[in-house]
């Protein structure tokens, strides 16, 4: 699979069912199934892809930044691995931004400030300092 051979991606099992992409502790998107891929990005981001025809508003939590992808057949598949690549090279950081980088890029920027705390509830991730790499079912394998 391509996305899992760029540097440092692994794969496992979503919380919410389905396969799930990181690197480190920061999750690049999920699929469930082979048909919907879900993607996070900061809310700005997720305007931008919604207004561009990209992707659609996150299935769920359409206030977010993630969004959802509809993998209708193979000729969708370039796009929805696009999309990950998008998150995974994440062009609208700064060097100072990837200096100070957060547990999950669904953190901060990917809730609206009305709705800061939903993020932990989603991701399961922690912001504190202290946070460790979660160990457990990732690993970089090929499926």
């Amino acid at each position: 699979m391509t996305v899992l051979s760029w540097p440092g991606v692994e794969v496992g099992p979503h919380r919410f069912g389905g396969r799930e992409f990181r690197v480190g502790r920061r999750e690049l998107g999920h699929i469930h199934g082979d048909r919907l891929l879900d993607v996070p990005f900061p809310v700005r981001i997720r305007q931008q892809l919604v207004r561009d025809g990209q992707a659609s508003e996150h299935h769920t939590l359409p206030e977010s930044g993630w969004v959802s992808f509809a993998i209708r057949g193979v000729a969708d598949v370039p796009h929805a691995i696009e999309l990950l690549r998008l998150s995974y090279d994440r062009p609208w950081l700064t060097e100072s931004d990837a200096d100070d980088d957060v547990v999950d890029v669904a953190s901060i920027e990917s809730f609206p400030a009305s709705d800061p705390p939903a993020f932990v509830v989603v991701t399961g991730a922690r912001v504190a300092s202290d946070a460790q790499p979660s160990s457990g079912p990732f690993q970089k394998t090929r499926k």
